[in-house]
């Protein structure tokens, strides 16, 4: 092994080519979702999955920096944060989502409101967050000044733990949702409390199926993510599973690559909020529910 890879801060050179295929793709699914979060005036796109989408980009263009300068300190430092704190927006997204859903199909089949589902969501994932960030901001700073990265590693891997099963729990409920929807089980205490006010339960149209599908994908895709870099982060900075690029090109870039094209295709300005009419009429009827329930 030659001294350059051993006092490589990754264990390895980063692929020149493989990061200037993600710069790419994140670049091309940053830009269009910038165009339909303006097209069809959904704002909560942009913090969520374009944000994602500016982190990814610049994770692969740090590691692309990376590919022609492996030693520089600073282009490591930064793929580290961002890479770990990329899809956590993502996933965001994917929550939001499911509160327009619920509101759409039934609040009778949900556990709590769409609001609640959100708001739950979004703060466990914003806590996420910010633990990987603090955590990936230790641990950079420990491998390049050469000392032990433990303390860092173990604050990241609290933080995608976190998300781990913010995401398991998400899955479960959304899941629950549409269980309860398609074999038409209300859950009891709505069906004895929820006034006449509350939209009633609707038939799911071909749209709202293509979107699920779309939600489901994004979030297996996140889940596959997750569960990688647990196995990584438990393994240790000096692991060989962090140190095979291999690994991280397929089951994280990879993933997140995919789970971000979800949304392009599945687009929810198509598919759920395709005529600004039905926006304007989703907003009052969420007005109306919160002030019920």
């Amino acid at each position: 092994m030659s001294s350059v890879l051993l006092q490589s801060p990754y264990g390895y050179t980063p692929t020149e080519s493989v990061c200037i295929l993600f710069v790419v793709l994140f670049g091309i699914s940053t830009a269009l979702h910038l165009v339909q979060a303006l097209r069809y005036r959904i704002w909560w796109i942009l913090p969520t999955i374009v944000f994602s989408g500016l982190l990814e980009t610049l994770g692969w263009s740090a590691r692309l920096w990376s590919s022609m300068s492996v030693l520089q300190p600073h282009p490591f430092e930064i793929q580290l944060i961002v890479t770990i704190c990329g899809p956590t927006p993502l996933a965001a997204a994917n929550f939001t989502l499911l509160g327009a859903i619920i509101l759409r199909l039934g609040p009778t089949y949900s556990r709590l409101t769409p609001r609640s589902y959100t708001i739950i969501f979004l703060i466990c994932d914003i806590v996420s967050l910010f633990v990987q960030g603090i955590g990936a901001g230790v641990a950079a700073k420990a491998v390049i000044n050469l000392t032990s990265p433990k303390k860092g590693g173990h604050i990241m891997l609290l933080g995608i733990c976190l998300q781990l099963a913010t995401i398991a729990v998400y899955a479960f409920c959304a899941g629950e949702f549409l269980w309860r929807f398609l074999t038409h089980r209300p859950l009891a205490k709505h069906t004895q409390h929820l006034t006449t006010g509350v939209p009633a339960a609707k038939s799911m149209t071909k749209r709202q199926k293509i979107l699920i599908a779309g939600m489901a994908f994004n979030l297996l895709c996140l889940l596959i993510r997750a569960i990688y870099r647990v196995i990584e982060l438990n393994d240790g900075f000096r692991g060989r599973i962090i140190q095979t690029e291999v690994y991280f090109t397929v089951l994280d870039g990879g993933m997140v690559t995919l789970a971000i094209f979800a949304f392009n295709f599945a687009h929810p300005g198509f598919l759920l909020y395709r005529v600004p009419e039905e926006k304007t009429h989703e907003s009052k009827e969420g007005l109306e529910m919160k002030g019920r329930v």
